[in-house]
């Protein structure tokens, strides 16, 4: 389960990675402006606000990442520390988007999958 629960928060990590990369470096272009549903005005506007924001998914994944490489080294209590707080904190993100925006149902449920499956996987193998 543990295992399983890695992979899971590792997705998480990538998922999260390449939101950064919509959010900080490709937030003008058309093809991201259709995934966040932006015009080019709105994107331009909103630049250096997603731009930050992408920051945020980034440390997210970063931390989830050092966390799983922490915890395969044999550091379960550090390791697992981390990978909750990065998979922990990119679920709550979900939910204050969906609780904001329902119209983003969709998207919250793609950002936030993979970091509750990874939540409740990892919370079973390191208790049974």
């Amino acid at each position: 389960m543990v295992t399983a629960g890695l992979i899971v928060a590792a997705l998480a990590a990538v998922l999260h990675g390449y939101i950064f990369v919509m959010e900080s470096i490709t937030w003008t272009s058309a093809r991201t402006r259709a995934v966040f549903g932006t015009t080019k005005d709105e994107a331009e506007t909103t630049r250096l606000l997603a731009f930050n924001q992408g920051f945020y998914n980034l440390f997210l994944a970063v931390v989830t990442v050092i966390g799983v490489v922490v915890l395969l080294s044999g550091a379960t209590a550090v390791g697992a520390a981390l990978v909750f707080a990065g998979v922990g904190s990119m679920l709550a993100a979900a939910v204050v988007l969906l609780a904001s925006a329902p119209d983003k149902a969709r998207s919250a449920v793609t950002q936030g999958l993979f970091p509750l499956i990874a939540i409740v996987l990892l919370v079973l193998g390191l208790t049974l």
